[in-house]
């Protein structure tokens, strides 16, 4: 070992990692050397030099002679921390750095960062299945960058679900059928055979390879996931008559990260915040599969957007796209169709005879619903999934990833940090009743008539209100649940109400005017959830529908999230009623992603 310069051997900072890496807040000598790899002499000597300086304190003891501490505590209790429980293969982490948060995202789970621990990450067996590594060693080696001491029994049980994801393979076969192979024949036989039937696999090729049930591939993925075992997709996939097209905008460099793992990997959803580009990047991977394409989508507005952002950023020429909805029935090389009228018997057919190379799934969040998931049998193309917020409450988001494929995604906080993506602002505001009559009304109400009263509280029109007058210059939407509730605060506050009994012409109209600035505020029901292109919210007011999900919350709350300006997101509940705990509910998949949510009580 070369001895550092005195000097040089301990500063302030170096030492302050070093208390953090022994966990405890002083130490001795000894130890901040082995700590900092310097000899005892240079570390007890640049110690003095700290002491001198008023950096650091010393104190003698009888147990040791001398221990050292920060003469500033403040200054260590602002530092990041990072705290393991291997037993539950979770990590706290107080003031993390934009690094740790990078780095963690790759591996672990964000629980949540509403709570006073900092910041709670959970490594799931779904976290090492899916992280984006090519060996085993990648993974350990960004986990053991952030984390204080390494964990032999974190490692094993990390190296026993890497493992795991990797013993079943479909792979394409010489003569053209799907084989499923086996690391060993042990799993082929207590495993696989066990797990699937004649519906899934024919006569066995050998003792670790069955011949697949062809249109069973789904079944089988979806079977030996929920069994533990992830299966490896290496069939060759059709990739469709050829499609003549170029892309005319530069994609950003976490952009083209996504599309060069989707097409490592031929299968994946996009995971990213409102506002991230997904469909940009969606557009990028049409372009490098250059097949024809289908692009499903829940709703028709949805389906008129595609078309504009394709002709924007491709080379595809008017007469190549297609749209397949209520409205509209014209299959051409690019295919945008909803999900109920593709997955109708009398209209199937002419998507089937079609040699689609990609499939892209829009929201695809609904794909597990029995409604859409029959859209989810065209496993043989490549797969491209797109949403913010991949999660249900019904708790089969996994069938997004079996039956699609796995996550491909981009830390939010690095989107946030960059400027990509502008972070909300969101608070929780608990509101008393309006007047002791709608507080009796609650009272006395059947359950199921609880929840529309509290939502309907005459005390939100007014915060409404109150929270328009604060920021009179901001482009602002209104979310309700309640055509009536919304009807309210449509004429409290002179504002168009846009619900699902608004035609579509007269939505267009009214979302093109909100988009141009030429309207500053809307109040929209459940329509406005997903599948709008809304730019620039600058304000939301969630008011009511608060029984819904985790991802509707997210999905209000995203309408906020773009390049530039302040956003800020209100969500009002009225105080001690279920609203309560349905809000913190709600705004806990933003608190996952790493946005910090507030609550304040209203008098």
């Amino acid at each position: 070992m070369t001895e550092d310069p005195p000097d040089e051997a301990v500063t302030l900072e170096s030492f302050l990692d070093a208390l953090q890496s022994e966990g405890r807040p002083v130490a001795t000598a000894q130890q901040i050397a082995r700590r900092l790899d310097r000899s005892q002499a240079a570390a007890s000597e640049a110690l003095d030099r700290l002491a001198a300086a008023g950096d650091v304190e010393r104190l003698d003891v009888e147990s040791d002679p001398v221990v050292w501490y920060p003469a500033e505590w403040g200054r260590l209790a602002d530092r990041e921390r990072v705290v393991l429980f291997p037993d539950r293969r979770e990590l706290v982490v107080d003031q993390p750095s934009q690094y740790t948060r990078a780095q963690l995202s790759r591996v672990a789970h964000l629980v949540d960062t509403s709570g006073t621990k900092g910041y709670l990450y959970r490594i799931r067996r779904e976290d090492v299945w899916a992280a984006p590594f090519d060996d085993l060693d990648d993974f350990l080696g960004t986990l053991r960058s952030v984390l204080p001491r390494r964990s032999p029994h974190l490692e094993e049980w990390i190296e026993r679900q890497w493992t795991r994801a990797r013993q079943f393979t479909l792979r394409t076969h010489e003569d053209g059928y799907t084989v499923l192979e086996a690391a060993s024949e042990s799993l082929m036989g207590n495993v696989a055979r066990q797990k699937l039937d004649e519906e899934h696999l024919h006569a066995p090729i050998s003792e670790t390879e069955s011949w697949v049930v062809e249109g069973s591939e789904a079944a089988i993925k979806r079977i030996l996931y929920e069994s533990g075992y992830p299966v490896v997709d290496e069939r060759d996939l059709e990739t469709g008559d050829p499609l003549d097209v170029e892309l005319r905008t530069e994609l950003r460099d976490y952009q083209r990260d996504w599309v060069d793992r989707f097409l490592d990997q031929r299968a994946g959803v996009f995971v990213g915040p409102s506002g991230s580009g997904k469909t940009v990047a969606a557009i990028g991977a049409l372009v490098a599969v250059g097949g024809e394409t289908l692009i499903l989508v829940p709703s028709r507005e949805l389906a008129g957007q595609w078309r504009t952002e394709l002709l924007e950023h491709t080379t595809l020429d008017p007469a190549d796209i297609g749209e397949y909805h209520g409205g509209e029935k014209e299959i051409r090389p690019v295919t945008i169709a909803t999900y109920q009228v593709a997955g109708m018997d009398r209209h199937r057919a002419l998507f089937d005879r079609r040699e689609w190379g990609l499939i892209v799934y829009d929201e695809v969040h609904h794909i597990p619903s029995e409604v859409y998931r029959r859209s989810a049998d065209l496993q043989s193309k490549h797969r491209l999934g797109l949403s913010a917020t991949p999660v249900r409450e019904d708790d089969r988001e996994t069938d997004i990833y079996t039956l699609v494929g796995p996550p491909i995604g981009t830390d939010w906080d690095a989107l946030f940090d960059a400027g990509y993506v502008q972070e909300p602002e969101v608070e929780i505001r608990y509101l008393p009743w309006a007047n002791d009559e709608e507080r009796n009304a609650y009272a006395s109400a059947e359950p199921r008539a609880k929840h529309r009263i509290a939502a309907e509280n005459p005390a939100k029109v007014d915060e409404v209100r109150h929270l328009l007058a604060e920021h009179p210059t901001s482009k602002a939407l209104v979310f309700v649940d309640w055509l009536d509730h919304g009807r309210e605060i449509a004429a409290a506050i002179d504002a168009p109400f846009v619900s699902g009994e608004t035609p579509h012409h007269e939505r267009d109209r009214l979302f093109a005017s909100f988009r141009d600035g030429e309207r500053r505020t809307l109040v929209v029901s459940r329509v406005g959830d997903e599948g709008i292109d809304l730019p620039n919210a600058e304000l939301a007011v969630v008011a009511s529908g608060l029984g819904g999900s985790r991802r509707q919350g997210a999905q209000r709350a995203g309408r906020t999230m773009r390049p530039a300006g302040s956003a800020t997101v209100y969500v009002l509940a009225t105080r001690g009623t279920s609203e309560e705990d349905f809000a913190q509910r709600q705004m806990r998949h933003l608190a996952e992603k790493g946005i910090r949510v507030t609550e304040s009580g209203v008098e």
